[in-house]
């Protein structure tokens, strides 16, 4: 829902905190990073209302103007939120909360994946052995086409490459992946464990910039990867890729421990 006449963030927060039927105000987004909102940054607004609750606040849900965005959510839905809208919950900032610290308590689960959802995405599961895979494919298609002079496929295979790593990187750590955005504000504050944030940072640009081959291979990247891969148990979607690992490994990589801090999950 667009509005032409934008309510202001503040006025929004006190009407909603004087309803008797709010009972979380919940702040996502820029403003809820410390350091990331700018001039043109709105505020992006969980309303979360009693189970059951009737109010006009409702049919706010989906509000959007240039200063605010509003969903209005019951508190069962707001507790079953997941996949693309973890990561803002679970970085969220709590404004209200009643009673009880329900919704406190919803945001501090969503920073932390469960050994059942972990387990969806970085241990022994067929979910799990599809990113892997889905990862090695296109480091493996922008390796080979760097190979054969194709500098675009290269670049581009290599960009696709970094979604997969990235979900299996958090994942491997029991935490849901930042948004791009908040990527280097996320590794800043809360650093992988056994990692270098800079160098990986580093990494990540040179391969988006130029689809780097040599940082692709290195043990900072897959090297580090089929290391915790393999302890985690997934040996045979790497070994199902046979002599074409020779491609996308470190030279002479061999069988690599994980480094001291990284968890098996």
């Amino acid at each position: 829902m667009s509005a032409p006449h934008p309510m202001s963030y503040v006025a929004f927060v006190a009407r909603a905190s004087a309803d008797p039927a709010v009972v979380g105000l919940v702040l996502k987004g820029s403003h809820a990073h410390e350091g990331m909102a700018t001039r043109c940054s709105d505020h992006d607004l969980y309303v979360v209302l009693a189970d059951g609750a009737a109010t006009g606040l409702g049919a706010l849900d989906g509000f959007r103007s240039a200063r605010l965005d509003l969903v209005v959510v019951t508190a069962a839905e707001f507790d079953r939120l997941g996949d693309g809208e973890r990561y803002a919950i679970a970085r969220a900032r709590v404004l209200l909360d009643r009673p009880g610290g329900r919704i406190t308590r919803t945001v501090a689960a969503k920073r932390r994946l469960g050994v059942g959802q972990a387990s969806r995405v970085a241990q022994a599961s067929r979910v799990a052995a599809a990113r892997l895979d889905a990862y090695a494919n296109s480091h493996y298609r922008s390796l080979k086409n760097a190979r054969d002079r194709n500098p675009l496929a290269a670049r581009l295979d290599a960009a696709d490459s970094l979604g997969f790593l990235l979900e299996l990187l958090f994942a491997f750590d029991r935490h849901p992946r930042p948004y791009n955005k908040y990527l280097e504000w996320e590794l800043d504050r809360f650093p992988l464990p056994g990692r270098d944030t800079r160098r990986l940072l580093t990494a990540l640009g040179r391969i988006t910039g130029a689809g780097d081959a040599d940082v692709q291979r290195e043990r900072e990247l897959f090297g580090r990867v089929e290391a915790v891969a393999r302890a985690a148990g997934h040996a045979s979607t790497l070994d199902a890729w046979g002599d074409d690992l020779g491609l996308i490994r470190p030279a002479a990589l061999g069988l690599m421990r994980p480094a001291a801090g990284w968890r098996v999950p």
